[in-house]
């Protein structure tokens, strides 16, 4: 293997190594005022010389996407091509930037895809109240039970209360919200020909 080869192969390595660091959440590599800055959080911030807040922010996964198509590209052409000169050189720089490009804008915009993906809402105690259920672990009079409630398509479960007993397998609905692991729930009336009934 030609010296060219390894050359290219430590490039694509030492960006499997900036990947497992992002991946760790090795933070940002800060870069500014013409120093070697440091990590900090999964970003390079390459700063001016003047001092100022200006700069561009690079994701580390951007950083490794880029060196490690640009090594491991390179590190093909050269091994492809015969000779070691200024030719093959130039080849594999050409056809390691050709890769390395669109590799970061791809890193990049999966990088920012990810971040900033929409997610639901974070339950809270109201969202419950109506929500319907089954007793798993039956309910005492004086004390707790288990419910298991669907809420927002999950099924999860509570501690209940009734002020009643309640045995397992009872539908159930929630009248109240104690505590975030507790609920007062009351028995779901049958539904006999169109028309609720009392239990």
């Amino acid at each position: 293997m030609s010296a060219l080869v390894v050359t290219f192969l430590i490039i694509g390595g030492f960006a499997l190594l900036l990947l497992i660091l992002a991946l760790l959440g090795g933070g940002h590599l800060h870069v500014g005022h013409l120093g070697f800055g440091h990590l900090d959080g999964g970003h390079l911030h390459l700063g001016d010389a003047g001092g100022g807040h200006g700069g561009a922010d690079l994701s580390l996964p951007v950083i490794a996407g880029f060196l490690g198509a640009f090594g491991f590209g390179g590190a093909i052409v050269a091994a492809v091509l015969p000779g070691h000169g200024a030719v093959t050189v130039l080849a594999a720089v050409v056809v390691g930037l050709l890769a390395a490009v669109p590799t970061a804008w791809l890193a990049g915009r999966l990088v920012h895809a990810a971040i900033n993906m929409s997610t639901d809402a974070t339950l809270e105690s109201d969202h419950l109240l109506g929500a319907t259920g089954v007793v798993v672990t039956p309910v005492p009079s004086a004390g707790y039970g288990e419910v298991r409630l669907s809420v927002a398509g999950q099924h999860m479960k509570f501690n209940a209360r009734c002020d009643r007993p309640l045995p397992l397998g009872t539908p159930v609905f929630v009248i109240g919200v104690p505590s975030p692991s507790s609920v007062q729930v009351e028995e779901t009336p049958p539904i006999t020909d169109g028309t609720l009934s009392a239990p």
